[in-house]
């Protein structure tokens, strides 16, 4: 079995897969002060929960935007599983040819994506978006290459700073109104919140689509992406568990390269 982590600045994905099947799949908040212990207790409770057994996970795959994480899961998995993991990083084999002016500059999270579409959802042109601590936009073109995309605040935190930099507005629920035009303080956020983003995203699905051609399949996935695709017919598929994929078929890359 297989244990993959994907690791954001705000939520860390854990998923475990049996060959190509998925066993279970978790969210835990990222704290970087946590020691691997700790994460180690969340963890073994969640595979005790399931009925997955410590022993029976015999490989592990990270990818990480916080690098202070890795040792941390990398003391963890060898202290309690006994398993040295692949790390998705810079210099990964991944089959993508990436067009971005410094390859470096991008996110292992965004090619792990790009990875996981192209198998999954292709043919290409994809757009991929990921709503996480950042909105990302992703592009690949016909050719399969990675073109680039954009970065946009994510939800989440842009409404934090609204509740944080206006005295006379509050943190309020992010769900659907009964409206756009809000009848009190609550609705009025929530509209503007959850319709605005579906305006940006229609905006820069249509900028994107515009630029590869016309065609391009638009997959999404993130925590919010559930919330968000239900107020528009833009994306083809909603995939929540994309990232944890690809990281399944690049590990098994990774392991078909070293054999």
């Amino acid at each position: 079995m297989l244990a993959a982590f994907d690791i954001g600045n705000t939520n860390i994905t854990v998923g475990v897969f049996d060959g190509d099947k998925t066993l279970a799949t978790w969210r835990l908040a990222t704290d970087i002060e946590r020691l691997a212990d700790e994460y180690a207790v969340t963890i073994l409770g969640l595979l005790q929960t399931a009925a997955i057994a410590t022993s029976a996970i015999d490989e592990a795959v990270i990818a990480s935007v916080v690098p202070d994480l890795i040792p941390v899961f990398e003391r963890l998995l060898d202290r309690y599983f006994g398993i040295a993991p692949v790390v998705i990083g810079t210099g990964t084999r991944t089959g993508v040819r990436i067009l971005y002016d410094n390859p470096r500059e991008v996110g292992a999270d965004r090619i792990v994506d790009v990875v996981a579409a192209m198998h999954l959802y292709g043919p290409p042109p994809l757009i991929i978006v990921d709503f996480g601590t950042a909105t990302v936009f992703d592009a690949v073109n016909a050719e399969g290459d990675y073109l680039g995309g954009a970065l946009a605040p994510g939800i989440g935190i842009a409404s934090e700073a609204l509740f944080e930099r206006a005295a006379k507005l509050y943190r309020v629920e992010l769900e659907r109104p009964k409206s756009a035009i809000g009848k009190n303080t609550v609705a009025a956020i929530q509209s503007g919140t959850l319709f605005g983003y579906v305006g940006l995203i229609e905006g820069m699905v249509a900028r994107f689509r515009k630029e590869l051609g016309g065609s391009a399949r638009v997959i999404a996935t993130g925590g919010w992406a559930e919330l968000l695709a239900k107020e528009t017919n833009v994306f083809d598929v909603v995939d929540q568990n994309l990232t944890l994929s690809g990281l399944r078929l690049l590990h098994g890359m990774q392991r078909n390269g070293r054999e």
